[in-house]
């Protein structure tokens, strides 16, 4: 049986068909868009594909698809390509341009079983070969617009967020100032236009390497909408707090999944105050405690202030315990004076809390007074001390 001569035979029936059809594919692309409207619901009644353009896509699908009838060769699917990326423009769901897909090929496929009937022109083994054609070409056409679609798609994710993360970088150096700038620019971070905000700012684990991964995403599950930049030697994110209780959740989430030193700036209400709420953020990572991740600026004053400026805190240490250093009992001294600021100046709590006598808290107390030349009693000493005994705590051992 020579096979080869009857599939040119019945390629040859096929391509009649389908050069009867293209004869008529003004008709056809009319017919095939009222096809799509009625059955793909919303597609064209909500303004995303204007009726003509639908019409034209129609068109452009039946001169692709029908001359690829008549041979081995694939169809043009370019304009499918081109279509898949203006459905993204024109903010249409993927689903739904597929399931327009999906109906046009519907007709295309009943549009040449009835001009076959009525023509005679296909014998069932045509109509078969024809079958088996159309639907792997259908598919290449489809798979072709919903490819360029999410390549679109993906483009204008990847665009958008390097739009945020520019914005959020020029927020945290301060330049952008004017008021409307400001809003248009909450609106593309997707935050609040009003405060309060705080600043985060996580140490990096290595070059390049996110600290906090997912963190916008996580924290909007919790109801807290923030945005991020990675800056050479730290994560940076802005995060919304619109109740001071979300605080602890905020807290709760970075330690969670922090691997390194985190700080979080003062509240702040507008925006024009993201670079300054960096510094302090910075200052509230150097006055992290050892063993801790997360350190609030407004939960650690002196912890931050002593380790924000160690030039001027080697001074004030030296000036106000140096002292003690000759003293064979310093590391007891500074234990009782920290234990007494702790206990909030409390002889009795402090005693408790180092097991000895109060009369020893005192004892040490005034050991300190002498070798020192503060009081604890008055404001401006013990100011000095506590802050001289914190900058001390954070120095390398």
């Amino acid at each position: 049986m020579d096979t080869g001569h009857d599939d040119a035979d019945l390629d040859r029936q096929i391509a009649v068909l389908a050069t009867a059809l293209l004869d008529r594919i003004g008709e056809l692309a009319e017919s095939m868009a009222e096809w799509i409207q009625k059955e793909v619901t919303s597609y064209v009644d909500t303004g995303l594909v204007p009726y003509a353009d639908l019409r034209e896509d129609c068109r452009a699908q039946l001169k692709s698809v029908l001359p690829a009838l008549c041979g081995p060769a694939g169809a043009d699917v370019s304009y499918a390509r081109q279509s898949g990326r203006h459905r993204v423009d024109a903010g249409v769901p993927l689903a739904k341009a597929m399931d327009a897909y999906r109906v046009g090929g519907r007709f295309i496929w009943e549009a040449l079983v009835a001009e076959a009937r009525e023509t005679r022109a296909l014998s069932s083994d045509a109509l078969v070969r024809a079958a088996s054609r159309i639907w792997l070409i259908l598919d290449d056409f489809t798979d072709a617009m919903a490819d360029a679609y999410r390549d679109a798609v993906a483009e204008r994710i990847i665009a958008q967020e390097h739009e945020r993360s520019a914005l959020v970088g020029a927020l945290l150096e301060g330049r952008i100032t004017e008021h409307e700038t400001l809003w248009e620019a909450a609106e593309i971070l997707r935050i609040s236009r009003r405060g309060p905000f705080v600043v985060v700012a996580a140490e990096l684990p290595g070059v390049g390497r996110q600290a906090l991964p997912d963190m916008e995403v996580r924290l909007r599950s919790v109801g807290l909408a923030s945005a991020w930049r990675l800056l050479a030697d730290l994560q940076v994110g802005i995060v919304v707090l619109p109740e001071s209780g979300r605080m602890d959740q905020l807290v709760a989430a970075l330690a969670k999944h922090a691997e390194h030193r985190v700080g979080i700036s003062p509240r702040y209400s507008t925006l024009d105050g993201t670079r300054e709420a960096l510094r302090f953020a910075k200052f509230a990572i150097l006055g992290t405690a050892p063993g801790a991740k997360v350190t609030l600026f407004d939960d650690s004053p002196l912890a931050v202030t002593a380790a924000s400026t160690p030039e001027v805190m080697a001074r004030i240490v030296g000036s106000t315990l140096g002292p003690l250093d000759a003293a064979a009992d310093r590391e007891v001294l500074l234990d009782t004076l920290e234990a007494w600021r702790d206990c909030g100046g409390s002889t009795a709590e402090a005693a408790k809390q180092l097991f000895v006598h109060p009369n020893t808290v005192r004892q040490r107390l005034r050991r300190i007074v002498e070798l020192t030349g503060r009081t604890v009693t008055a404001p401006r000493d013990v100011a000095q001390l506590c802050l001289a005994l914190e900058a001390t705590r954070r120095q390398p051992h």
